[in-house]
């Protein structure tokens, strides 16, 4: 993008900006200690200089408020200004090798609620401290955010205190700026006239009324204190003031350095994150290349006599408010402070306060907005109490106390939430028994042997335990010997097979197999039809819910090579999208697979079932139809072509079923296709004992369960029919056993 590309949005963004930036370059300066005029030429370079260099398209640097208690303290420790911006040019130097050696990685890991935190508290700030200004009380410097002031007073008692200095003219000027601002942002005035930013109208407009006041109502003026001031320019040296280079091998210098980088630096990397977070465009600024272009300011700032500079929150939110796409609006604020100092200073010197706070006022209010606080509280107690903690820190102290408070509070519950749920546990029912399935996420580090351990150690006696770390890229070492002396010792004490999973490379040793997954005449032995009907059916839900149990299938295939014990066989349809192993999810040697279309019964499927009952010892036969059924359809369509006309003669009872009830079957109605699927299921459920009086007898004598099961298609899950069977459901493992997964 060019630097002309978006000019008529930069160019109104540029000039609001500027009319923010304007005081508050004067106002740190005054607070800092330092000349008014080293205020203004940290706003110049941190707009036209720091602006070109840097890869933010909206942030706006300058001297910040963050920056006046460590510039008060440096300037006492050295003694002398000339002194401090030598210090200022070595930090400069810092923070550009800080650049290249990607110290702006810190930006990544400042939690989101945290930015959002600082976001609401500057807006609460910039409305409580403009209140004063807005009535005419002046004594508090602009763009002081802390709230312990320089005058004495805090946030709140200067607001109280301001009753007491009503100025008539102010308000009229501030409730009047106020008044234009609202009616500006809620009717069509902000598309008609888009290349003048209201900021702009309402510094004409506050200039003009205290002119009228002048004029008219003389006891109403706005006094020159009530103004903003900006140093003449006939003491040149009171502007350019080089740095004392005698002082380059101080300690006090060097520390001072080494203060200002850091705290510049930290409030750098949380502005730029929380512009990016207002920023309706998504830009991503580069950290480590805005490290650099804030390391050429400051170095530039201090050759030159300047305060520090950083990413500033509040002129970079007017900035992304009042429309900016591009640096060229911050190049252009710093360009209009030039020309300011050097062209205008008796035009801008006649703006008052109370004009510049309607404009901060409003401000705020587009950052604290009641929605925010909503939307945090709707994320939920771990994000919002940190939000909260955050905007109060910041109100009640300073912008880095508040950070370092609110961010505290938010690693709080970052280690509750690794001590809670560190990984995934889950306990599958399956054919080998329960098996508590215990799955690692991408980073295990040692926040989380507490719950580790206590979950380990509370594992019952005799069970079978899966511990995958497929997905893991690092457990740490502390955790993997806690992995490897529950397998070494604390298991096999306990009677506990352990299957340990995907360990390769994190810990070559460590993966472990005991128990191979595939059924054997044990396992079938002991379980009943009702069993087996539950193992299918968790099967199932595990597979619609995108969660099948891993299969250990080459293990499986070791195990079922010289026999096989399956627990079902399934009838099913030669759909392409009904494989019983695998919406089941099922292992190798678990089930007996049939398909035909239609699921039909033929002597030949019949007797392939007496195989599997008597031979096989399979306890459960299932008949799986499905929606959709490509058979059911050809048949309604009366497709007696070829061999498929065997299949349509047992399709076709169903068929007839429904047209005697009166509906008109058509292949365009699903719905029907649908019934005529179900009613040819269950025709199958009778048939297999009409053609097999062997299977009958079977399911009468509680030797088989025999069971519909009818699967959609849209779904993935299979329903099943009251299961046929005799005999008696074994008792189940108690609540206490698996509490402990809970």
């Amino acid at each position: 993008m060019t630097y002309f590309t978006s000019l008529k949005n930069d160019f109104p963004a540029s000039l609001a900006v500027f009319f923010v930036a304007l005081p508050l370059c004067l106002g740190v300066a005054l607070a800092s200690g330092a000349p008014l005029a080293s205020g203004l030429l940290a706003g110049i370079i941190g707009g036209i200089v720091v602006g070109s260099i840097s890869g933010s398209h909206t942030s706006v640097s300058g001297p910040a408020a963050g920056m006046v208690a460590v510039v008060l303290v440096a300037l006492t420790q050295v003694g002398s200004f000339q002194a401090f911006t030598m210090a200022l040019t070595i930090a400069g130097i810092i923070q550009m090798l800080g650049g290249f050696m990607k110290v702006g990685i810190i930006a990544s890991y400042i939690p989101k609620n945290i930015i959002q935190g600082l976001l609401v508290a500057i807006g609460l700030i910039l409305i409580l401290k403009q209140i004063p200004h807005a009535v005419g009380l002046d004594q508090n410097f602009e763009g002081d955010f802390s709230f312990f002031q320089k005058d004495g007073e805090n946030t709140f008692t200067e607001i109280w205190k301001s009753i007491s200095y009503f100025s008539p003219g102010a308000i009229v000027i501030s409730m009047v700026s106020m008044a234009f601002l609202i009616i500006w942002s809620n009717t069509s005035l902000e598309k008609k006239i888009k290349f003048f930013p209201p900021s702009f109208l309402i510094v004409l407009v506050g200039i003009g009324i205290n002119e009228l006041f002048i004029a008219f109502v003389p006891e109403w003026v706005i006094g020159a204190e009530h103004l903003v001031n900006i140093p003449s320019l006939s003491g040149s040296e009171d502007f350019i003031v080089t740095p004392d280079f005698s002082q380059i091998l101080s300690p006090k210098v060097w520390y001072v350095a080494f203060t200002i980088a850091i705290v510049a630096t930290l409030e750098t990397l949380i502005n730029i994150e929380a512009t990016d977070n207002l920023d309706p465009q998504k830009n991503l600024t580069p950290p480590n290349r805005e490290l650099f272009a804030q390391g050429i300011g400051n170095t530039l700032s201090g050759l030159i006599g300047g305060i520090p500079i950083t990413s500033v929150v509040v002129r970079s939110s007017v900035n992304i408010h009042s429309g900016a796409k591009s640096k060229t609006s911050t190049i252009l604020h710093g360009s209009w402070l030039l020309i300011g100092l050097v062209a205008l200073p008796g035009v801008l010197n006649k703006i008052p306060f109370a004009s510049l706070a309607a404009i901060l006022i409003m401000a705020g209010y587009k950052l604290a907005k009641i929605k925010v606080f909503v939307r945090m509280y709707e994320r939920g107690w771990s994000q919002f109490i940190p939000f909260i903690v955050t905007v109060v820190s910041i109100v009640l102290s300073d912008l880095l106390t508040g950070i370092i408070i609110g961010s505290g509070v938010s690693i709080f519950y970052l280690l509750k939430s690794n001590l809670e749920n560190p990984f995934l546990v889950v306990e599958e029912k399956k054919h080998i028994g329960d098996t508590i399935r215990i799955t690692l996420p991408n980073q295990v580090s040692f926040l989380n042997k507490a719950r580790i351990k206590k979950l380990l150690r509370h594992i019952p006696e005799n069970e079978k335990v899966i511990i995958e770390a497929s997905h893991a890229h690092f457990v740490d070492s502390d955790v993997i010997e806690i992995f490897r002396e529950f397998v070494t010792s604390t298991a096999p004490a306990k009677g506990i097979k352990v299957n340990v999973l995907g360990f390769k490379g994190l810990s070559p040793g460590l993966n472990h197999i005991e128990f191979s997954g595939a059924m054997d005449k044990t396992i079938q032995d002991n379980l009943d039809p009702h069993e087996i009907l539950d193992l299918l059916s968790s099967g199932n839900r595990r597979f619609a819910e995108g969660k099948p149990s891993h299969k250990f299938l080459h293990h499986q295939v070791a195990a079922t090579s010289d026999t096989q014990s399956p627990m079902a066989v399934v009838l099913s349809c030669v759909d392409s999208r009904t494989s019983p192993d695998l919406i089941l999810d099922a292992g190798i040697g678990d089930l007996i697979s049939i398909r035909i279309a239609g699921n039909i019964i033929s002597s030949e499927i019949a007797g392939s079932v007496e195989l599997a009952t008597q031979k096989l010892g399979v306890k459960l036969v299932v008949i799986l139809g499905h929606s959709n059924c490509g058979a059911v359809s050809q048949s309604v369509n009366n497709n007696q072509q070829g061999n498929f006309k065997s299949i349509f003669q047992e399709i076709k009872p169903s068929i007839a079923k429904i047209q005697s009830e009166g509906f008109d079957l058509q292949v365009s109605n699903p719905e029907l296709i649908n019934q005529v699927a179900m009613l040819n299921l269950r025709n199958s459920v009778a048939r297999i004992k009409e053609f097999s009086p062997i299977l009958s007898a079977q399911v009468q004598n509680g030797e088989i369960g025999l069971v519909a099961g009818f699967y959609d298609t849209n779904t993935g899950l299979v329903t099943f029919d009251q299961l046929e069977y005799l005999g008696q459901m074994k008792p189940q493992k108690s609540e206490k056993e698996k509490a402990f997964v809970q």
